[in-house]
């Protein structure tokens, strides 16, 4: 049957939407490529975004690049953001235009993508709400409480206009609720133009 299956056109559930991915060296490879990917067949617009355009490498050896510079990103032409982990969200989180980004987007009531270590870079845009549930990597749930969240140990859920993820483990969980919140939002951003 046409428009059936993974190839169908229900899996362009987000066909057009503009959303930018956090890039840098040290990114947790898996959680940056098997979520630019799902976007990517989803039917997002992907775009790569960092503090420099320099090729770099993943946490685990990939090869990594920003197609953007974090400047030149206007949050108004963006429908969504995905902060990967890794080791990238400790080097992005000092960078004043990422954050500010991140904030912006946040702010703005866009889709949000938060895994892994992804949390220090929303904790320093200042989008962690006191008391909200947060989850990632263990090695930040000190930071995340600190920060006044309430940590979760879950693999994977949505809060808002945010989707947490905890681990690499966890990406088909992370991906499946990014993929269902992004499409909401594309629903309802279709219904109030």
């Amino acid at each position: 049957m046409a428009g059936s299956g993974r190839g169908g056109l229900e899996a362009r559930v987000l066909e057009g939407m503009r959303v930018v991915v956090l890039v840098a060296e040290g990114v947790e490879d898996l959680e940056f490529w098997v979520t630019v990917m799902r976007l990517r067949e989803a039917g997002a617009i992907v775009t790569s975004v960092g503090t420099t355009l320099d090729p770099g490498t993943g946490k685990n050896g990939l090869r990594v690049q920003a197609e953007r510079l974090a400047g030149d990103i206007d949050p108004d032409a963006v429908d969504g953001l995905v902060i990967p982990g890794g080791w990238a969200p400790d080097k992005l989180r000092r960078n004043e235009t990422v954050t500010q980004l991140v904030r912006s987007v946040y702010l703005a009531g866009k889709p949000l993508g938060i895994i892994c270590h992804g949390g220090l870079v929303a904790i320093s845009a200042g989008i962690v709400e006191p008391g909200r549930p947060t989850t990632g990597s263990l090695g930040i749930r000190d930071d995340l409480v600190n920060a006044g969240a309430r940590w979760v140990d879950e693999p994977a859920f949505r809060d808002g206009t945010l989707v947490w993820g905890r681990v690499v483990e966890d990406i088909p969980d992370f991906e499946r609720e990014l993929i269902a919140l992004f499409a909401a939002h594309r629903v309802r951003s279709a219904s109030l133009a």
